[in-house]
This record gives C-alpha cells, sequence and structure tokens, in this order.
C-alpha cells in the first residue's frame, strides 16, 4: 500500500513538473511574441535538427560542427536574446509573468484607437504623415536613421510629431507594440514603376519597406488628406476610418478575438 501511494505521489509530481514546464514555455512564446526572437528560435531548431539528422547519418564533421554550434550557443542566446530576456525578468519582478494577458490586449486596443485618432485629425487638416509599425522582421536598420522616441504611444503624442515645421515632423514614425520607438526615420523608396506619378515620396517610402520587411505602414496625404495602407508590396488608397481599424485589427491582430484574417478587406484603389 506504501509503495502504491508513493508511485501516485511521483506521477502527480511529474505531471505537476510537466504541467509547470509547458506553462513556462508558453509564457516565454507569448512575450517574444513579434519580436525578432521568433525568428532566431527558428534558426535553433534548424541547428538542433541538423544536429539530429548528422547523429543518425554518422556525419562525423557535421556532427563535429554542430556539437560546437550548441556547445558556444548558449552565450549566443543571452547575447542575442538579451531584450527578450529583460523583458521576461521586468514581468516576473512586477508579479504580471503568471497573470492574464488581458491587460496586453487593452493596452494594444488603446494603441489601435491612437493610430486611428491621429490618422483622422492628420487627414481632415492635410497634415502629412508617415507611420510604420514593425512586426516580426526587425527594423533596427531604419530605426538608427531617426531620432529615438522611447515614449508611449498615444494619439497625443502621435499627431504632435507630424505637426509641420517641428523637429521631427519630416520622415517615418516607427512604432513597435504599444510604443513609438523613433521619428524622423528614412525608409527605402520603392522603384516600382506601377506607383502613380501623382504619388510622393512619403508614398513611396512605404512601398519601399513594405517590400523589404513585413512591416505594415499608414500614409497620410498631405496634399489630398487620404489615408493609404501598405504591405506585401502592395498599396492601396482612400481607405475610410473603418476599413483602417479592421486592417489594425485583422493584420496586427491588436485586441482581437477572432484569428487574423489571411487577406485584406479592401475599400480603397489598389496601386494607385
Amino acid at each position: 500500500m506504501l509503495d502504491g501511494g508513493n508511485d501516485v505521489l511521483d506521477y502527480l509530481l511529474i505531471a505537476i513538473d510537466i504541467a509547470l514546464v509547458w506553462f513556462v514555455v508558453y509564457k516565454l512564446i507569448m512575450l517574444i511574441q513579434g519580436t525578432k526572437a521568433v525568428q532566431l528560435l527558428k534558426g535553433i531548431f534548424v541547428v538542433l535538427g541538423v544536429w539530429l539528422l548528422s547523429n543518425l547519418t554518422g556525419l562525423s564533421t557535421l556532427r563535429w560542427l554542430m556539437s560546437q554550434a550548441m556547445t558556444w550557443g548558449f552565450l549566443g542566446i543571452i547575447i542575442l536574446f538579451q531584450p527578450e530576456l529583460r523583458r521576461a525578468l521586468e514581468q516576473l519582478g512586477r508579479g504580471s509573468f503568471f497573470s492574464r494577458t488581458s491587460t496586453e490586449e487593452e493596452d494594444k486596443e488603446k494603441s489601435i484607437q491612437a493610430i486611428i485618432k491621429s490618422c483622422n485629425y492628420m487627414a481632415k487638416r492635410r497634415i502629412g504623415a508617415l507611420i510604420t509599425v514593425e512586426r516580426e522582421t526587425g527594423m533596427g536598420d531604419y530605426v538608427e536613421t531617426g531620432i529615438t522616441v522611447g515614449g508611449h504611444l498615444s494619439n497625443e503624442l502621435l499627431t504632435n510629431i507630424f505637426i509641420p515645421n517641428t523637429p521631427l515632423h519630416d520622415g517615418a514614425v516607427i512604432l513597435k507594440d504599444n510604443e513609438i520607438v523613433a521619428a524622423a526615420c528614412y525608409l527605402p523608396l520603392s522603384e516600382s514603376p506601377f506607383i502613380s506619378k501623382e504619388l510622393g515620396t512619403r508614398h513611396r517610402a512605404a512601398m519601399g519597406i513594405s517590400e523589404v520587411t513585413d512591416a505594415l505602414t499608414i500614409v497620410v496625404s498631405e496634399e489630398t488628406g487620404a489615408i493609404s495602407c501598405t504591405k506585401s508590396g502592395e498599396l492601396h488608397r482612400d481607405l475610410s476610418q473603418e476599413t483602417l481599424e479592421n486592417i489594425l485589427r485583422n493584420e496586427l491582430d491588436f485586441g482581437s478575438k477572432t484569428p487574423a484574417s489571411k487577406s485584406w478587406n479592401w475599400r480603397g484603389k489598389k496601386n494607385g
């Protein structure tokens, strides 16, 4: 009876151990979701796969190379994942590591509304704007071309940056999650011959960044006040407030309770 009781206790402890490990892994994945760490994790899985394959096939040289990569890879992971690890430790210190993600969803909803209100305000007054939202592809190179802001995303701050004749109004604003990362950033201009000749530098810059990253970019025309959006090398113009809100919810999955749509529900003109 005692042995049976000990076995049950052992199985229970193992089940609790596995559940805790899976929970921690899930929380870590949620923390790094949408960051460069996702791409790095894919690379780690590739290295592990090659290492297993080399062991199964007996490729000694490849196995040695992969063993060296795994031996020194731990230090590399600490260096490369430094921002994500710091973020996880900060949340652990605040006691929010094991909390629900409802607060994050509320913050994302506020970010959506801040972008929409700012774009509508500038569109009515024909204030030109170029807003790029970073997704999975890192935009560190483009952030370095501008001025670091590091401020919490709000309608007032985002609008104020683009007010004419202010130091930061010329260039793109780069957003990440709920933060305005940098302003006055330079984006690559598209060389596509299919862009309408009536469109200016802002639209070409929005197209250019969409061709080299998965970022979502919003343009407010200074001449017409029209709102446009680019992603994956496509430009869609004359978007209504409703359409813009749907784009932000579906493509950025901000505050959405349903899976993000794989296609855009546009009501604007495509590629000029």
